[in-house]
């Protein structure tokens, strides 16, 4: 038995085992269970099914903080993603694809809603925010409930819940969230891993809550008896910045004040297979029909915090087992699919919400561990960052059914999916639906086709592509917080910024001053693209 079980973990973790055997669900399975979701999780045999292959399922996984050259296939330096090099071997790897903002919740909102963020003005949200979508406003899954998809959302979410005329009751229905936008299920952290609550929400209720213990949350002051980061530093297991410095939960200091609660709280290390089954509970459940997953990770963001089975699986400490760990679960779920039968029909995107960052409130020896490890690979910034590396993503498409292998170079965006998603199933979009979405399949689906011609990159300032020139406008922004706080390069300056990406990568040498026209031109296709109000 004890071999036995040597045998499987090897597998589990052997860098040369591209999928991981599906086998060990039985192992690792989540007991994290809710009064509707008490079916077996566990894999079940092979089985080809009959999809309509003019609707394929899809699955976007969503990483955060993932830079462009985290994986193996983009250059990555002491640490192995087979699963997802799999993918690309297998699908077409983009080198030139971009999220539409620098950071997570804007690059959320712009995939979920084919619209710029800053047209909502959107920033990083609060734990206790409302909810940042509008329930009237169209979204990808409810485009793709008209054409009869299963919707599911898993993982992080931070778009925020409630509808801001009062604070949130976690005791109570949180409504509206995921469910009034589209999706038919929804299993979550509310907001992400750093910030309380500290808990699952499934649906609308926190799952596993005690009535009797019943949960608070203050952005604004301490509340209840918890030891907090800034009284007691010794409880923590990682040091944090003064931001992340609250309500220490599972040894880990957090953003924001919790009270009560206990028995709903999360444990760090157990999001690798909570998220995980109840990711291919869903598949296993809708194979039948088409379904849309978006599998929206925790990983890579802080706290970093890899289950003991990744620990050491990488020469970056915790931040490169993470990543050992995001590839892992990748390789779970699609095992899923191919067990399922549905793999072939399926399209899957592998991508993030914006660019690397090695410290993000927590000290756990990012920067010291990264050895000749490039994050962003060869561009310039990183999460926050106006320069290349806060938007150029590591995106894969993998569709057997349609796409063949190849590597584009094509200009792509995240916020294409809705268009080009609508564009698959012929299905009609409103003027104002989806305003900044460009219908790009034949690009998605073919590696030698072109992709746009300009795209919006969001920081905190506008950029825009034209083709292999790169525009930053200048802004007055203090970036003392990034540069300082963060480590990156934040790419704000009180000048205009150009830059030939096709002989300057890494954007060193700025062209501004010797082409003004162009400079004039691309600040004016901003601002026409800002005023834009209907597709």
């Amino acid at each position: 038995m004890i071999k036995t079980i040597k045998y499987v973990f090897s597998c589990f973790i052997n860098p040369k085992n591209i999928l991981v055997p599906l086998s060990l669900f039985a192992l690792v399975g989540c007991n994290t269970t809710s009064d509707n979701d008490k079916e077996s999780t566990s894999v079940s045999p092979v089985k080809v099914t009959t999809n309509n292959t003019d609707k394929p399922n899809i699955v976007i996984f969503y990483v955060d903080d993932l830079g462009f050259g985290d994986i193996g296939v983009n250059g990555a330096k002491g640490v192995s993603t087979p699963n997802i090099d799999a993918l690309a071997h297998n699908g077409i790897n983009f080198t030139d694809a971009h999220s539409s903002a620098a950071t997570c919740t804007p690059s959320r909102y712009s995939l979920l809603t084919g619209e710029h963020a800053f047209r909502k003005k959107a920033e990083v949200l609060k734990g206790d925010a409302p909810l940042l979508i509008g329930t009237e406003q169209p979204t990808l899954p409810k485009l793709l409930k008209k054409a009869g998809y299963q919707t599911a959302v898993v993982g992080k979410w931070h778009l925020g819940l409630g509808d801001g005329s009062k604070p949130l009751n976690w005791n109570e229905a949180v409504t509206p969230g995921p469910l009034e936008i589209g999706f038919d299920y929804s299993f979550l952290l509310p907001a992400t891993g750093d910030r309380v609550p500290a808990v699952y929400l499934e649906n609308h209720h926190v799952l596993n809550l005690d009535k009797n213990d019943p949960l608070t949350v203050s952005y604004t002051g301490k509340i209840g008896n918890r030891p907090t980061g800034y009284e007691n530093p010794d409880l923590r297991r990682q040091a944090a910045d003064d931001q992340h410095n609250e309500t220490i939960i599972n040894g880990i200091s957090r953003i924001g004040h919790m009270a009560g609660g206990k028995s709903a709280e999360w444990v760090d290390e157990d999001f690798h297979t909570v998220f995980t089954n109840k990711a291919n509970h869903f598949i296993a459940k809708n194979k039948e029909n088409p379904f849309f997953l978006f599998f929206s990770f925790h990983d890579i963001h802080v706290p970093r915090l890899p289950n003991d089975m990744f620990k050491g699986k990488s020469s970056m400490g915790v931040r490169g087992d993470a990543i050992v760990q995001m590839d892992w679960i990748t390789g779970q779920v699609v095992n899923q699919l191919k067990a399922q039968g549905v793999l072939n029909n399926t399209l899957i995107i592998f991508t993030s919400d914006n660019g690397p960052v090695l410290t993000d409130g927590y000290h756990d020896e990012a920067i010291q561990l990264l050895g000749e490890h490039k994050p962003a690979g060869p561009y310039r910034g990183g999460k926050y960052s106006a320069y290349e590396a806060g938007t150029r993503m590591p995106t894969i498409v993998h569709y057997p059914n349609k796409v063949s292998p190849g590597t584009s170079n094509a200009l792509m965006s995240q916020i294409d999916v809705y268009a080009s998603v609508a564009h698959l199933l012929n299905l009609p979009l409103a003027n104002d639906e989806a305003i900044d979405s460009q219908n790009h399949l034949s690009a998605w689906f073919n590696a030698s086709q072109k992709g746009r011609t300009e795209l919006i990159e969001e920081a905190y300032t506008l950029s825009i592509r034209e083709h292999n020139f790169k525009y930053i406008s200048p802004t007055k922004n203090d970036d003392g917080w990034i540069r300082n706080g963060k480590n990156i390069e934040s790419g704000m300056m009180n000048a205009a910024q150009l830059f030939d990406l096709a002989n300057d990568p890494s954007e060193l040498n700025n062209l501004a001053s010797a082409q003004p026209e162009k400079v004039a031109h691309l600040q004016k296709r901003i601002d026409a693209i800002v005023a834009q109000s209907e597709r």
